[in-house]
């Protein structure tokens, strides 16, 4: 009953995280990483840029991320965001 138990809360942890936005700021290079569309050289770009930049004020700041242009942006604006609107994703 135990595993059963478990393996419920697992999935429905892992479908909860499916659901949410991944928070541009607040993400580590693993977490960013976990993001269809952005492997570890991008995500460690994401992470050296907010470091050296500051906060991202809108998804579409990815741009001037190198590797990422406005066709990949476009593409990664359901999978990430920025702040309130992370926290938005989570709540619907």
């Amino acid at each position: 009953m135990k595993k059963v138990l478990g393996s419920l809360l697992a999935c429905l942890l892992f479908s909860v995280s499916a659901w949410a936005a991944v928070d541009l700021n607040a993400a580590t290079q693993s977490e960013l990483e976990a993001v269809k569309g952005i492997g570890p050289a991008k995500a460690k770009a994401i992470v050296d840029h907010r470091a050296k930049n500051g906060p991202f004020k809108s998804v579409d700041d990815l741009a001037g991320v190198k590797g990422f242009g406005k066709a990949s942006v476009a593409k990664l604006k359901g999978e990430v965001a920025v702040g309130s609107e992370a926290a938005k994703s989570v709540k619907k």
